[in-house]
């Protein structure tokens, strides 16, 4: 008979249980019955964590070390600045070894436009087209950046006596969303239309520069090439 008061009293306890509490009796319920699953999978996400961690160290001693060896470079370059010739033949190699063996860091993918420079200052203008098109692959959405890489792209062909390739480059600043550069790329097309006889276009660039741009250094010569009362 006690027996049985006991049972029935321990029915009610369990019937009176509140929703947490029967929820965390089956959770331990579960874990018991699935426990060498659940150690499996905790076993697997620490184990991914771990390779993650080992992943992030590794990628951050390679970004170090890229940017310690541009920053060699660059010292060395400056050292040699004066005669660009030879900067570039002294560093050279070793710029190529930053973009062979770094090529997916954020220095390394930097060590390309500043190799492109360097390249340009030299004359070695093909060079400079190579990696100036590598960087602007990389570069993805970045405005400011792109147009600086067209900028460039743009002069290196002019450095070789290219105007159509040039035009096609300063164009894209020039119909671009970003302004940075944009009054610049205006004089140079009203340069290259001025030099096909186009007046038309060259004219409707310098006047676009005149209104547009107030605090571009090309403006006054921009104004010297215009009618003053047609930007009125």
């Amino acid at each position: 008979m006690v027996n049985q008061n006991v049972s029935n009293e321990r029915k009610k306890e369990l019937q009176q249980l509140d929703p947490l509490q029967r929820n965390l009796l089956k959770a331990m319920a579960y874990a018991g019955t699935y426990k060498k699953q659940l150690l499996l999978i905790l076993g697997a996400m620490v184990l991914v964590a771990v390779v993650f961690a080992g992943i992030m160290i590794s990628f951050q001693r390679s970004e170090n070390t890229a940017s310690n060896l541009v920053a060699e470079a660059m010292n060395r370059y400056n050292t040699l600045a004066d005669d660009p010739k030879a900067a570039y033949q002294a560093v050279r190699q070793d710029f190529h070894a930053v973009l062979n063996d770094y090529a997916n860091t954020s220095a390394g993918r930097m060590a390309q436009v500043r190799y492109a420079g360097i390249c340009m200052d030299a004359q070695e203008y093909d060079k400079a087209l190579e990696w100036y098109e590598k960087a602007l692959e990389n570069v993805g959405k970045q405005a400011e950046m792109r147009n600086f890489l067209l900028s460039s792209l743009g002069h290196a062909w002019l450095a070789k006596n290219n105007q159509e390739r040039a035009e096609f480059y300063f164009k894209q600043i020039e119909t671009g969303k970003s302004d940075l550069l944009k009054d610049e790329s205006r004089f140079v097309l009203a340069k290259i239309y001025e030099s096909r006889q186009d007046t038309s276009a060259s004219k409707k660039m310098y006047e676009m520069l005149v209104k547009e741009h107030a605090d571009s250094i090309y403006l006054n010569l921009a104004q010297d090439m215009i009618d003053p009362v047609s930007v009125q």
